[in-house]
């Protein structure tokens, strides 16, 4: 039995528009983060989810909120599809941690998967294996149904990386829009890609990167 998951990355907040990041740190939606969460649940109208789950941080809460009453589903709160920590790199924008920490900065440009941001944050891998792991129970929960995921730009780039094969350190070559669906799916022993970045119902969004 195949399950597949619609993975919607959160709206946009002021932090994304000022490209500043936000990580484990609770920031709410803005005005354009509120209509694009509108319109994603209006273009799921319709669309029966078996179960729906969702990061702890208010973004991402807001926007299943918007989704949820459309869909006649209750968000079902998991702390593990929380954004990555960035550690000292959080409230900084990406010019901010470039110049405040150039060498660190070189290994999150590079992807370095050991690499741990300095003030508690995670590793690549530390964090791939959190999203892994909260799929994995996700798919195995609802063997042959479909599931809303609502969560963080970070996230998405794993779940991509999982359902694709590519390595954690190879440099990304996919969108991660605010608000857009993405589309995932697990058999019982192999993910693969269904469909990704889905966004032509939002009039804009932007991506999870400063220059994509």
């Amino acid at each position: 039995m195949i399950t597949r998951i619609c993975l919607v990355r959160h709206g946009e907040t002021a932090w994304n528009a000022e490209r500043r990041l936000q990580g484990h740190i609770d920031i709410s939606l803005n005005e354009t983060g509120l209509a694009q969460a509108n319109a994603t649940a209006m273009n799921l109208t319709g669309q029966r989810f078996a179960a729906a789950y969702v990061s702890d941080l208010l973004r991402a809460r807001q926007t299943a909120d918007a989704i949820a009453k459309r869909c006649a589903v209750v968000p079902n709160i998991d702390v593990r599809l929380r954004e990555r920590h960035y550690g000292s790199f959080q409230a900084l924008t990406y010019d901010e941690a470039r110049q405040r920490f150039p060498q660190d900065y070189a290994h999150f440009e590079k992807r370095t998967p050991d690499y741990v941001f300095p003030g508690g944050g995670e590793s690549l891998r530390q964090f791939s294996a959190r999203i892994h792991a909260v799929l994995h129970d996700i798919a195995e929960s609802h063997r042959g149904d479909i599931v809303l995921v609502v969560t963080h730009g970070g996230v998405l780039d794993i779940a991509h990386r999982l359902a694709t094969g590519k390595p954690l350190d190879a440099p990304r070559d996919f969108t991660i829009p605010n608000a857009a669906l993405n589309w995932i799916a697990w058999d019982g022993s192999v993910w693969s890609l269904i469909a990704w970045a889905e966004q032509a119902h939002l009039k804009q969004a932007l991506d999870e990167l400063p220059n994509a």
